[in-house]
């Protein structure tokens, strides 16, 4: 069989996006080292300066490495958004593509051809994937764009207006995961709690939510990336009575300050979002993921002081700090920048407060009993067991090493009553009290 190495960069919308070129390609064998590979594919991210960087650089390292003759393709976010610039720029590349073909990529491979459909791919009907990374779990992608306006963000000019897929599609999908051994989902999209606003339903989340509860055999799912608009009380309230979601609420806020709330265009005030924050965090075993931004045109230090004193009195589980990275096509690209300099102070400052209180997120978790699920082999090595709280999306929210089992010899996938320890380096020590998988 001909050989295929994939590396997939950004966000897990994107690994979506990869799995389902894996699907296509199910005829080549997949290898971890690109000099082997007959076809290498990038599938880049262009949302920040630093993710475009990274693309760049993994392109023309990969070039490097190749053997000859084989085929070196790109795609993705960085080709969609910068395709007339980088078809020049990188004569290394051999097929080049965007984000409407992934399901093509097998026909574009075969003919040794460029394409750039005009529209972003949305994922159909009995769509074929190879789910990477776990045996147990998958993230599901419910919609692709964004109807948002954020001042920051490029994802609408490359990515289009918000496109969802049907509800009767993503229940297949997630049965026909579930008939495979999957049992843990996160459903994401570039704005979740926007699921068909397009065909005019502003609950299609609850709806789905509705629809997803029916299926035998979930053990866990969760929502990603909730809009501070569109995230209904209603809705948050609805995932507090399911069954079958967690509390797990990730809603990146990127500020607090009412003054850079209205720049940044997020369509909501900040006593607004205390009030849905106060509402998720009441839920029980609630977690709570959020980000922000440091350093956006207009944040003097009134508004940077703000910021900092809010995260140190909320109780946040993780959250996620990026310096503002100036973007073609967004509104703030045109605004009397803030200096490099002063930003990077800035991001210094608040990543310490932000340490200081994932230091004690984790040491909060010493002594009680949470269900953890197996992932398999430890990133500490053959001493532990590695597991994920069923409530953390995979490989976001941390690593939970399992040392010491009283239930026998635990297996990948399973969920197991753990009891925490110890908090060590951002990691929680666990021991196994007691397998409770059906």
């Amino acid at each position: 069989m001909p050989k295929l190495y994939l590396q997939s960069l950004g966000c897990n919308k994107n690994l979506v996006d990869s799995e389902i070129m894996l699907g296509r390609l199910s005829n080549y064998a997949l290898t971890q080292d690109p000099n082997k590979a007959d076809v290498l594919i990038v599938n880049t991210c262009g949302f920040i300066k630093s993710a475009k960087e990274e693309s760049i650089n993994a392109i023309l390292e990969l070039h490097e490495s190749r053997k000859k003759g084989s085929l070196l393709v790109v795609t993705g976010c960085l080709m969609q958004r910068y395709r007339e610039e980088l078809m020049k720029e990188l004569p290394e590349v051999d097929i080049f593509s965007g984000t409407g073909d992934f399901e093509k990529i097998d026909e574009l491979i075969l003919k040794k051809q460029n394409l750039f459909s005009n529209s972003t791919y949305l994922q159909g009907e009995n769509t074929a994937r190879i789910i990477t990374g776990s045996n147990s779990h998958a993230f599901i992608k419910i919609a692709e764009g964004c109807n948002q306006n954020c001042s920051f963000c490029a994802i609408p000019s490359f990515k289009g207006r918000l496109k969802s897929r049907s509800i009767k599609s993503i229940v297949n999908e997630v049965q026909s995961l579930v008939k495979r051994g999957f049992k843990d989902f996160s459903f994401i999209a570039q704005d979740t709690s926007s699921y068909l606003f397009d065909e005019g339903k502003k609950d299609g989340l609850i709806s789905l939510i509705d629809e997803i509860e029916k299926i035998e055999g979930i053990k866990a799912a969760r929502i990603l990336y909730l809009y501070p608009t569109t995230a209904s009380f209603k809705l948050i309230e609805r995932i507090i009575k399911s069954n079958i979601f967690v509390n797990y609420f990730d809603m990146p806020l990127q500020h607090i300050s009412d003054k850079m709330l209205k720049i940044m265009k997020r369509g909501a005030d900040s006593s607004h979002l205390k009030e849905l924050l106060n509402l998720m965090r009441k839920a029980e075993q609630s977690f709570l993921r959020t980000g922000f931004i440091v350093g956006h045109p207009g944040e003097n230090e009134e508004d940077f002081k703000e910021l900092c004193e809010f995260i140190k009195e909320f109780d946040f589980d993780r959250i996620s700090i990026f310096g503002y990275s100036k973007e073609e096509d967004t509104k703030a690209f045109d605004m009397s920048q803030i200096p490099s300099k002063i930003i990077n102070q800035r991001l210094k400052i608040i990543e310490k407060i932000v340490e200081q209180k994932l230091d004690e997120n984790f040491e909060k978790e010493v002594q009680k009993i949470r269900k953890v699920i197996c992932t398999g082999t430890s990133s500490e090595g053959e001493f532990f067991v590695a597991g994920k709280d069923l409530r953390w999306t995979h490989e976001i929210d941390g690593e939970i090493l399992i040392n010491e089992s009283l239930c026998g010899k635990l297996e990948s996938g399973l969920i197991y009553e753990c009891k925490i320890t110890q908090s060590v380096d951002k990691k929680l020590i666990a021991t196994a009290l007691r397998k409770i998988d059906d």
